[in-house]
């Protein structure tokens, strides 16, 4: 079992920067999680068919964007237990190319600290080819 450091509220500061990550997104990955999801619509895997309704190319899940960005914040709060709320806007869709796939890229920061509840908000930066594809991503974590 592996053990997680669970982060502590004396331990952060408004303004902290999580660390930055780059998650690859691939055909593969989209039908992974159109068997794990149950979401098996056809614009997540067939080009001609996403393309014929106005897509420029496949796209991923709105639902896999989002988890793939919370997952910044789970690694940085120690414990995904410790997500109390999650939400955003999809703005733009991730498109996902048959040949080298795509990724989106996950910043993040603190914004605010409740020093009663120990509680921290996070605000998320989320894109992919340099476009914004959450809005208003945020969520609020509870720490030790």
């Amino acid at each position: 079992m592996v053990e997680h450091s669970i982060r502590r509220f004396d331990e952060v500061s408004e303004g902290e920067s999580l660390p930055e990550r780059r998650v690859p997104v691939t055909r593969a990955t989209l039908v992974h999680y159109a068997g794990a999801s149950g979401d098996r619509n056809v614009i997540h895997w067939d080009e001609r068919t996403a393309q014929a309704v106005g897509l420029p190319d496949v796209i991923a899940h709105g639902m896999w964007t989002m988890g793939a960005a919370v997952q910044v914040v789970t690694d940085w709060v120690g414990d995904a237990g410790r997500i109390i709320d999650y939400g955003t806007r999809f703005t733009r869709p991730v498109v996902v190319p048959h040949d080298g796939g795509a990724s989106i890229d996950v910043s993040g920061r603190v914004t605010t600290l409740d020093p009663e509840s120990k509680q921290a908000s996070i605000e998320l930066t989320v894109t992919s080819s340099g476009e914004k594809v959450l809005g208003r991503c945020r969520a609020t974590v509870q720490l030790d």
